[in-house]
This record gives structure tokens, sequence and C-alpha cells, in this order.
């Protein structure tokens, strides 16, 4: 299974980048329907503003090139549904990376440990600092919270 998956990100990372975009997950899963894979596809920068963000038509390019080059290569041993989409509005938020990357945007976040006397916040991401998530949190305070012990991070979706 896990050799499936990599045969699949790697010829989903080449179809992606010709479009300008990367991928964010692949999953290959038995479902009551059968088996599916799921590749989701983001566009790489800053924000993920409606404009800046993965279209229906990014998914069905990426989806049509991808599903010619798996028959070819015929990567999957068996029948599959392919499902591409992107991560979504609320999408998980992964490490430093993300967090620097949608500073300003409103999240929820999720710790394996109390911080500041909570186990989780919603509030504006503000950055990162020496390992350590920054976020003005709905109670009105700063909080910093080591990147270490966070088990959940997801965008809020604003509106």
């Amino acid at each position: 299974m896990a050799d499936v998956i990599g045969q699949v990100r790697d010829a989903a990372a080449r179809v992606a980048a010709g479009y300008g975009l990367e991928i964010f997950d692949v999953q290959f899963r038995r479902e009551a329907h059968g088996m599916v894979l799921r590749v989701q596809i983001d566009r790489p920068g800053p924000s993920a503003s409606v404009e800046e963000s993965v279209s229906v038509d990014d998914c069905a390019h990426v989806s049509r090139d991808l599903s010619a080059i798996l028959d070819v290569e015929d990567a999957v041993p068996t029948t599959y549904t392919l499902e591409v989409s992107s991560p979504g509005l609320d999408r998980p938020l992964r490490g430093e990376n993300d967090y620097r990357r949608f500073t300003g945007r409103r999240a929820k976040i999720v710790m394996r440990e109390k911080v500041d006397g909570q186990g989780f916040f919603k509030g504006t991401l503000r950055g990162v600092d020496d390992g350590a998530l920054l976020i003005d949190a709905d109670d009105g305070r700063r909080h910093r919270v080591a990147v270490e012990v966070i088990t959940r991070a997801n965008l809020e979706v604003e509106f």
C-alpha cells in the first residue's frame, strides 16, 4: 500500500507542478463503495484567498492528466475511484511553514498539554517565534504555544 501511495504521489507531483500546484496529501483506502484514491492539491503561496485557492478547473485538469498517467504506468493494482480536491477552506495546518503561511488568518489549535490553562485556542495566527506558535486568541490575549504540543490545527472558515 505504501508503495502505491509513493508512486501516486510522485506522478501527482509531476502533474500538479505543470499547473503551478503542489501535492497536499495522498490517501488510498477501502471505503463502502470500494477503493478510493484521494489526492489533495494546493496552490503554494502566502495565503489561501478565494482568488488564490485551488479551483474546480485545477482539480479537473490534474484528475484528467493523473488518471491517464496512472493507467499507462499501471501504478494501482486494483480497481479504484480517483478523487482530486483541495484541502478545503478549513484545511489542516501542518507545522511551522503553514503557521507562517497563514499568519493573519483565523484558526483553531488543539494541544496535548494545557497552555495557559486551556487545551485549545481559537483566534488569529500571528506567526512563529523560536519554535512557538503565536496566536491572538478570542480571550483577548496573545498565547505562545510550543509547536511540538500541537496535535491538530485547522483554519477557520471566515465569512
